[in-house]
C-alpha cells in the first residue's frame, strides 16, 4: 500500500508518523517547503522574539531512520484519479491512496488592495517578511522628519479578533513598552498606536464570555485600541478604510482575519463544501471519490453528532484525524474494521502579553487567566513542538525574554537583491 499525504502541517506530519515503520505500508509525504512548523507560534518570529529554527524542522531530517517513510519536495498542481496519479510541479506520484493535508490559506475576503499590500500571518514566509517589513518601517520612521509620515511607519493595525490577532497585539505592545523607547531613542517624542480590529462582537469569539471579556481588559490595559463590530473594506494610499467610513492612517495592515481551503484540479466539484473545504465522510474519505481522503484544516466531516455543521479549524483537529486515519490505514492492512473519527475537545487557549493568558478546559468545565492560565500555554504549546531541539531552543529563548523584557533577534535578514533606495 502506497499512500500518499500532500502537505506536512499538524495533519500531515502526525499521519506519517504513526505510520512510520508500519509493515506493508509505504508513505511518500509531498510539501513545497522541505520542512515542518508551529503555526501558533509564527507571531514570535514575526515579532523577532524566536528564530525560525526554533519553530521549524526538516522532513528528511525527522523521517531519517523510518525505512518506509519518503520525502518529496514539490507543488502539486493536478490529481487524475483514474489513474491514481498526481502531477506535481516537478513530476508526478503514482498513490494507492491520496491524502490532502494541505490545511488552508489566508482570505482577503476579495479586497484586491488588501491583498496586495497586508501582511499574512499563515506561514513561517510571511512571519519573516513581517519581521522585515516592520524592522525597516521602525528605521525609516528613525530618520523621518516629517511627524505624520513618522506617525504612519509606527502605526500598527492587527485585523482579526482571534488567537493570532489577539497575541501579536499584545506582543506589539510589549515591545513598544519595554524595547521601542530603549532601541530608538530617536523616537521617544514619538505617538504610535496599536489597533485591534474584528467585525464580531467579541476578542476569541469561540472562547467562553469569560475569557472574552479578560481578553477585551488585558490588551485594552496594555494600549491597544479595539474596536468591534468593525470591518476593513479597503487598504490604500497608507490608509486603511473601515465600514463606518473612518480611515486609519499607517503603512503597517497585518492580517489575520479570515482562511479558505483550496480547490485542485482532478477534485470533482460534489466533493467540495462550505469555505472549498472537502466533504468527507466519518472516516475522513473525500465525497464522490474511492481512495482520496482530506485531513485537518482542508476537510469538513458533517458526521459528528457533536459537531453538525463541521469541526473548527484548529490544531488539535488536525492532529486526532491524522492519528485516526493511520490507525484506519493499519486496519485496512490488517483487514480489519474502520473507526469513525470523533472529535475530543481538549479545550482552547490564547496568550495576551507577559503572565496574562486565558484557558477554557471542557472536561470539567473550567476557566483560567492570569498568570495560571500562561503557565498552562507555555506547556501545552512547548510540549507540541515536534523535536526536543525545537522544544530546548525555543525554552531557552522564552527565558531571555521573560527575564530581560527583550530578545537579541531583530535583525532584518534579505537576499542581496532589492531595488534601488530600498533599506
Amino acid at each position: 500500500m502506497h499512500i500518499v499525504i500532500i502537505g506536512g502541517g499538524f495533519a500531515g506530519i502526525n499521519l506519517a508518523k504513526d505510520l512510520a515503520n508500519q509493515k506493508g505500508i509505504e508513505v511518500t509525504l509531498v510539501d513545497k517547503n522541505n520542512y515542518n512548523f508551529f503555526p501558533p507560534l509564527i507571531y514570535q518570529v514575526a515579532t523577532a522574539f524566536l528564530e525560525p529554527s526554533s519553530i521549524s524542522y526538516p522532513f528528511r531530517k525527522f523521517f531519517a531512520g523510518k525505512k518506509n517513510l519518503k520525502f518529496r519536495l514539490g507543488e502539486l498542481l493536478k490529481v487524475i484519479p483514474t489513474e491514481n496519479k498526481i502531477i506535481l510541479n516537478n513530476g508526478e506520484l503514482h498513490y494507492d491512496y491520496l491524502v490532502f493535508a494541505t490545511g488552508a490559506e489566508t482570505s482577503y475576503f476579495g479586497m484586491e488592495n488588501v491583498k496586495k499590500k497586508a501582511i499574512p500571518m499563515k506561514t513561517l514566509n510571511d512571519a519573516i517578511e513581517m519581521r522585515n517589513a516592520l524592522l525597516k518601517n521602525l528605521e525609516k520612521a528613525a530618520i523621518c522628519k516629517d511627524i505624520h509620515e513618522r506617525r504612519k511607519y509606527l502605526t500598527i493595525v492587527v485585523v482579526g479578533g482571534g488567537p493570532t490577532g489577539v497575541e501579536v497585539s499584545g506582543m506589539f505592545a510589549e515591545m513598544r513598552k519595554n524595547i521601542l523607547l530603549k532601541e530608538y531613542p530617536e523616537l521617544q517624542t514619538s505617538a504610535s498606536n496599536i489597533y485591534l480590529i474584528d467585525g464580531g462582537d467579541a476578542l476569541l469569539s469561540p472562547m467562553s464570555e469569560d475569557s472574552q471579556k479578560d481578553t477585551l481588559k488585558a490588551v485594552t490595559q496594555l494600549g491597544v485600541i479595539v474596536k468591534l463590530h468593525t470591518r476593513v473594506v479597503d487598504f490604500k494610499d497608507d490608509t486603511v478604510f473601515l465600514g463606518d467610513g473612518k480611515t486609519i492612517q499607517t503603512k503597517n495592515l497585518i492580517w489575520a482575519a479570515g482562511v479558505s481551503a483550496k480547490e485542485f484540479e482532478g477534485i470533482p466539484a460534489e466533493s467540495y463544501g462550505r469555505g472549498k473545504r472537502m466533504a468527507t465522510n466519518e472516516f475522513n474519505k473525500v465525497n464522490a471519490t474511492e481512495n482520496i481522503y482530506a485531513i485537518g484544516d482542508t476537510s469538513i466531516q458533517l458526521n459528528d453528532s457533536n459537531f453538525p455543521g463541521g469541526h473548527p479549524q484548529v490544531a488539535q483537529v488536525a492532529i486526532q484525524q491524522g492519528v485516526n486515519l493511520a490507525e484506519n490505514f493499519k486496519r485496512m492492512v490488517q483487514n480489519k474494521p474502520l473507526k469513525p473519527f470523533k472529535y475530543k475537545n481538549k479545550g482552547s487557549m490564547a496568550i495576551i502579553g507577559k503572565n496574562k493568558a486565558v484557558v477554557d478546559l471542557p472536561t470539567p468545565k473550567m476557566h483560567f487567566r492570569g498568570f495560571m492560565a500562561w503557565m498552562i500555554w507555555l506547556f501545552v504549546h512547548l510540549m507540541s513542538l515536534i523535536t526536543y531541539r525545537n522544544r530546548i531552543n525555543t525554552f531557552y529563548h522564552w527565558m531571555i525574554a521573560y527575564f530581560s523584557k527583550d530578545q537579541s533577534l531583530r535583525m532584518i535578514i534579505r537576499p542581496e537583491k532589492r531595488t534601488k533606495g530600498d533599506l
